[in-house]
Parts: C-alpha cells; structure tokens; sequence
C-alpha cells in the first residue's frame, strides 16, 4: 500500500507540473505576468468565455482525480484516501512548479484564484500550501504509517 501512495504523488506531483506549464501559457496568453497583480481585478479582465473555459480544465482535473481514486481504491475508505492524497500532493505541488517556472507567487501572502466552481474562490496562497501539507501529514499518519 506504501508503494501504491508514493506512484499516486508522483502522479499529483506530475499533474501539477502539466498544469502549471498549461497556467504559465495562460499568464503570458491574457498579459498576467505581474507576479503582485490583483487577481480579483485580473479575473474581471478575463473574457467570461476564456473563464468558462477554465472551468471546464478544473472540472477535467477533478474528474482524473475521482476516476484515478475510483479505480484504484479497493473499498470506498480508500479511494477516499487516494483522491486526498493525490489532490494534495497536485495543490502543493502545482503552487511549487509555477515558483520553479516562472518565480510565481513571489510570497505566500500572494492571493490566487484557487478555482473557479462554483463561483471563484480566491485566498492567499498559505492556506491551500497548509491544507495539502495538512491532508498529507494527516493521511500518513493516520492511514499509511500502520503499513509501514
């Protein structure tokens, strides 16, 4: 089981790669490469057909989670655990890729559009960074440190 929830955060970890290239694109696409705008503002700027159309990525996004925890989970306990997992390591992950690629958010005070359904969600960057690290923590403790 160990080795199960290590290949499923490489894969988070992968997927949040994939979307951070996709989001640095999308930065340079709509002109937000200020890494201190405000993100409520630039989120008014942005056409609401470009909008939904990023719905519909972070809707895909959750789809490959619950698809990956649905087929990998033996019962429903643990494909609980899976979608967590991954989600978490993808969150963080992703938050750390956009640093590496293009020096973004340049503090954990930065805000960000954490997602867009049902309405926009936008907070400092701290809190989905402890959130992740927290599921993280907690999920290995609680449900991988007996199998160790």
């Amino acid at each position: 089981m160990l080795l199960q929830f290590i290949v499923l955060a490489l894969f988070g970890m992968a997927m949040a790669h994939v979307e951070g290239v996709v989001v640095v694109y999308l930065r340079k696409a709509i002109g937000l490469l200020d890494p201190e705008a405000d993100n409520r503002q630039a989120l008014e700027q942005v056409p609401r057909r470009y909008v939904q159309i990023e719905m519909t990525r972070e809707a895909a996004t959750i789809v490959m989670l619950v698809s990956l925890a649905w087929l990998v989970g033996e019962n429903l306990l643990h494909q609980i655990m899976v979608f967590l997992w991954t989600f978490a390591f993808w969150d963080l992950f992703y938050y750390v890729s956009l640093y590496l690629l293009i020096g973004w958010p340049p503090k954990l005070t930065t805000t960000d559009v954490l997602f867009l359904i049902p309405r926009p969600w936008i907070a400092p960057i701290w809190f989905p960074l402890g959130v992740s690290s927290l599921t993280i923590i907690l999920i290995f403790l609680l449900y991988l440190l007996p199998y160790c």
